[in-house]
């Protein structure tokens, strides 16, 4: 079953509507959100003639590709900064479809509610920790038995949100992270001459798979797969020093703030005391004006079509089906103005 489910993950699905002549919309990007992706633009397709293709590249990929104009609509786990906005060239907005949570997946047979702080985390990384019957971590769980085993330490090869998102909790909790490994798309994490093993994969489907199959392993990725595949996760310490699992109530938690017009926000690190503290929103990124490279208007009204269909109540029922949490009121309220101003020609695509 898990061969089968990493397939589905990794490949391209096309969903399509029975018409003889439908509009087709392609797009690329994060891993993260692509379990739901994968069902709410099949029944989107379905009901509405339109072909949705969905890669999921990395969120890397996905803005490069948006970037390239070669897809209709990118989707990343990080919202684009300011220079990177402006290396565009035009106008593009951030739709929030979904929240999730990073979560820290580990192999260890029989050992179940391990907890963890971003210290100990950064120590693995770093090669502090090099065992899972370290000190540090047999003090924080005392009640379990861990085993005198080395640690193989995975992480993301390609360009990632996830590696985004994990590194940016990571840089705000742990000064010896910030200082020497920071927050980016990709991570340097070698490993030393006597320090833990460390193996690179590709999308989260890729990390769990590495998890899954090493023992003493330990990862992030997205929880949907942690919880589709049956691997543990560790309870992370937040803010407020309490030790939290991912699930809907703790990502929502993570969401309790000031949301900007523009939705490019980042919720790591919350100080809501009941926040999992690697909680994120994922994006649909698109061009504001869809008039360009000889797009038509009915594929600009399907894009938006299918955008106010996902951040739209049948959308977000599939996405809590799907093991994420449903976005902010606040964010759905972002999210539709926001729709309102994508334009074809300079007029608005929904008026």
């Amino acid at each position: 079953m898990k061969k089968i489910f990493l397939t589905i993950l990794t490949s391209a699905l096309l969903f399509s509507a029975c018409s003889e002549k439908n509009t087709e919309l392609a797009g690329a990007g994060a891993t993260f959100p692509q379990p739901f992706y994968n069902v709410v633009f099949k029944e989107f397709a379905e009901q509405n003639n339109v072909n949705v293709t969905y890669g999921g590249i990395g969120s890397g990929g996905g803005v490069r590709s948006l970037k390239d104009k070669t897809v209709d609509f990118g989707a990343s786990d990080a919202f684009l900064s300011d220079k990177e906005l402006k290396d565009f060239g035009a106008e593009v907005v951030h739709i929030p479809t979904a929240m999730g949570a990073v979560v820290l997946c580990y192999n260890l047979q029989r050992v179940k509610g391990l907890k963890l702080t971003s210290e100990i985390i950064s120590d693995i990384y770093r090669d502090k920790i090099t065992n899972w019957n370290d000190p540090k971590i047999k003090a924080l769980n005392p009640e379990l038995n861990l085993p005198d085993k080395k640690i193989t330490a995975v992480y993301r090869s390609d360009g990632s949100g996830t590696t985004y998102v994990f590194s940016d909790y990571m840089s705000k909790a742990d000064e010896n992270w910030k200082k020497e490994i920071g927050t980016g798309k990709t991570i340097s994490v070698n490993a030393a001459p006597q320090g833990n093993a460390k193996v690179a994969a590709k999308g989260n489907p890729g990390v769990a798979g590495i998890i899954a199959q090493t023992d003493g392993a330990i990862g992030y990725v997205g929880s949907e797969y942690a919880f589709a595949m049956n691997l543990n996760s560790a309870l992370l310490k937040n803010r407020s020093g309490n030790f939290v699992e991912a699930d809907a109530q703790s990502i929502s938690a993570a969401a309790d703030v000031d949301i900007p017009e523009d939705t490019r926000v980042s919720i790591t690190n919350s100080e809501n005391p009941n926040a999992y503290p690697v909680s994120c929103f994922t994006w649909i990124l698109v061009y504001k004006e869809q008039n360009y490279n000889n797009r038509t208007a009915e594929q600009a009204k399907a894009l938006v079509d299918l955008l106010k269909y996902v951040t739209g109540k049948d959308g977000q029922d599939f996405a809590v089906k799907t093991h994420y949490a449903e976005i902010s009121d606040k964010a759905k309220n972002k999210a539709e103005t926001l729709l309102k101003s994508i334009t074809y020609g300079g007029k608005s695509v929904l008026n």
